[in-house]
């Protein structure tokens, strides 16, 4: 935890994991018993189509989000085509999101978005590069006000 005023880390909200089907996909989490409670999710600028599965809320807040490429050429699709299927980010939730990047970029973490821009469920979201996490694309999301 920081000792920052201006941000903080709140903790895991969702793991991405890409996938060329939402539909198969959804099989293993609701046969374990994740609820899928809200519609899919295009994010056209992103190029992603996207649902999340959610435990209940008294069990966990960190949900698992589906992520579809709308076409070969997306972020999600070059990562498809790249790596496979397979987890694509961890995304932490924060607050103080601007803040927290610019203490970031201060540090010399290498950044994918220097400012914030919109993500999916009316949140504000940036991507820290994995050359500066040890490999793993992280996003860092922070609820809409």
């Amino acid at each position: 935890m920081s000792d920052n005023d201006e941000f903080r880390v709140l903790g895991v909200d969702h793991i991405g994991i890409a996938t060329t089907d939402l539909d198969k996909a959804s099989t293993f989490w609701r046969i374990i018993g994740m609820n899928c409670n809200s519609e899919d999710e295009l994010v056209q600028d992103q190029g992603v189509k996207i649902r999340f599965f959610e435990f209940d809320k008294h069990i966990s807040q960190t949900k698992i989000e589906l992520l579809e490429p709308t076409s070969e050429n997306t972020p999600i699709g070059k990562f498809i085509a790249k790596r496979g299927t397979g987890i694509q980010q961890v995304c932490l939730e924060v607050k103080g999101l601007g803040k927290l990047l610019e203490h970031l970029k201060a540090n010399h973490v290498e950044l994918i978005d220097e400012l914030p821009r919109k993500g999916a469920h009316n949140c504000m979201i940036a991507f820290v590069h994995p050359k500066s996490t040890g490999g793993v694309l992280v996003e860092l999301s922070e609820r809409g006000q």
